[in-house]
């Protein structure tokens, strides 16, 4: 099964079913290894840490940016930045472990190069190609219909 654009429906699934399961099995393993206190200490220094982290973070992707459009820079890495260091935050308030972990790999700024590559190739990986349909539009607006002539759209004075 399929969603529209590809993405499939298992992917979903597991994010949203599986993921929230996984989390609660590791945080029992924790709490009957550690104790349930120790185990809610953690999570609470996750969050705490991983706001204060986000905090810096975000000021310095947003120093970047700036800095990028005053000097009339294309700013994409630093738009990826800034949204992997926003989903980092989001994913650190949600409590687990699993979740911890992406978020600190979006935070820190010696992971998040990887992280932003890897989500590119997976992307790049997805989407379609940029080249016209066949049965779509082609080059200039260009459509060539299957029993006839090719017709360009244009004005006429």
């Amino acid at each position: 099964m399929r969603l529209k654009r590809g993405w499939p429906l298992l992917l979903l699934i597991v994010i949203f079913i599986g993921l929230p399961i996984l989390e609660v099995w590791i945080m029992s393993q924790v709490a009957r290894v550690i104790g349930v206190g120790p185990m809610l200490a953690t999570l609470v220094i996750h969050a705490v840490g991983g706001g204060l982290l986000m905090r810096y973070e975000g000021m310095r992707a947003w120093q970047a940016l700036t800095n990028a459009y005053t000097t009339g820079k294309v700013p994409t890495g630093h738009l990826a930045d800034a949204a992997l260091i926003l989903l980092g935050g989001i994913l650190l308030i949600v409590p687990g472990y699993v979740t911890d972990v992406i978020g600190f790999v979006f935070l820190f700024r010696w992971t998040r190069p990887f992280a932003r590559k890897t989500i590119a190739f997976f992307v790049a990986r997805r989407s379609r190609p940029l080249a016209p349909d066949r049965r779509g539009p082609g080059i200039g607006g260009q459509t060539k219909r299957p029993d006839g002539p090719t017709i360009i759209p244009g004005e006429v004075e």
